[in-house]
């Protein structure tokens, strides 16, 4: 069996490759058959014995492989899962891991046609987002204002935020009610004013003045992560207005249909002139392999900033 976990929203994406995992060694408790590979092309003869030895203690077999729709030498790769039947297989389980989905991908073209289960993770927004914090506060047993909901709402991007600062206010208010002056008190809101300063000297292609912010955010003691956390999520804001815009929607319609604040939305509306649509995602891609290596230790943060600005303000 095939299982494909694929879109932007890498929290909700991350709480169901959890649940899968969990559940599997619930039941297969030696995990000797569980393999996990953040994918590279030299993994093919790793996987190759994963999935062709023999199972022990007549258990099924779980493979999760990130992010290879990216990758080079796909064809490969879809020769094995044919060959081994992956597809149809009953005593494996193979579940493919993907932050984006490029353009063009063999693999992603073979997996969203072959997959037993395919499940798209949309970013959420609106109604949608209010719904999930309101409902992970009182899933906790905690109640929260609507006034202070909006506010909170106002200040996080995306539900790993979320999730942390929720956690930060059950804590503080114990069995109490949250109220706006409790998320002015904890929560930092997620995209810091100046950044759009700093945005702007890129879409302007102003390389020496976008250097020079950057290194002002560092100098006032915001970390590297942080900073590579509001550009992956100012970009995926500016991809959604300007899908919106190219779609007709206009002036308060858009903070409606995006859940954004008005600032947010006016600010962005202001930057997407100055980008296309296939820039943006190119941007957006390039984001978010530098954010998924910088967590995974492969290149330095200072050093992934430094990458960002040099590409898009060339």
């Amino acid at each position: 069996m095939v299982i494909f976990l694929y879109g932007p929203d890498s929290f909700r994406a991350s709480q169901k490759l959890k649940e899968i995992k969990e559940s599997y060694k619930a039941k297969h408790k030696s995990g000797l058959n569980f393999r996990q590979f953040d994918w590279q092309p030299e993994n093919l003869n790793d996987l190759k014995e994963a999935i062709s030895s023999v199972s022990m203690f007549a258990e099924k077999k779980l493979v999760v492989i990130k992010n290879a729709c990216r990758t080079v030498g796909q064809g490969e790769l879809l020769d094995l899962l044919e060959k081994r039947g992956a597809a149809k297989s009953d005593d494996l389980i193979m579940v493919f891991f993907e932050a984006e989905l490029p353009q063009k991908s063999e693999l992603a073209a073979w997996l969203l046609k072959k997959a037993g289960l395919k499940e798209e993770f949309i970013v959420f927004s609106g109604i949608k987002l209010n719904n999930w914090v309101k409902n992970e506060i009182e899933k906790n047993k905690g109640k929260i204002t609507a006034g202070a909901l909006q506010k909170f709402l106002g200040c996080v991007g995306d539900l790993w935020q979320a999730q942390n600062e929720i956690s930060k206010l059950l804590q503080f208010k114990k069995n109490g009610v949250i109220e706006e002056k409790d998320v002015d008190l904890l929560v930092r809101a997620k995209l810091d004013p100046n950044i759009f300063t700093t945005i702007d000297a890129l879409a302007l292609r102003n390389k020496s003045l976008a250097f020079r912010l950057l290194h002002q955010h560092l100098a006032e003691g915001e970390s590297e992560v942080y900073i590579l956390s509001m550009f992956v999520y100012q970009f995926r804001n500016l991809i959604l207005i300007k899908s919106l815009v190219e779609n007709g929607q206009a002036g308060q319609a858009l903070a409606k249909k995006t859940g954004l604040h008005p600032f947010v939305v006016k600010k962005s509306l202001q930057q997407v002139k100055n980008f296309s649509p296939e820039i943006l995602k190119k941007i957006y891609g390039r984001l978010l392999n530098l954010d998924i290596a910088l967590k995974r230790g492969r290149i330095e943060p200072k050093a992934a900033l430094d990458l960002i600005v040099a590409e898009i303000a060339s």
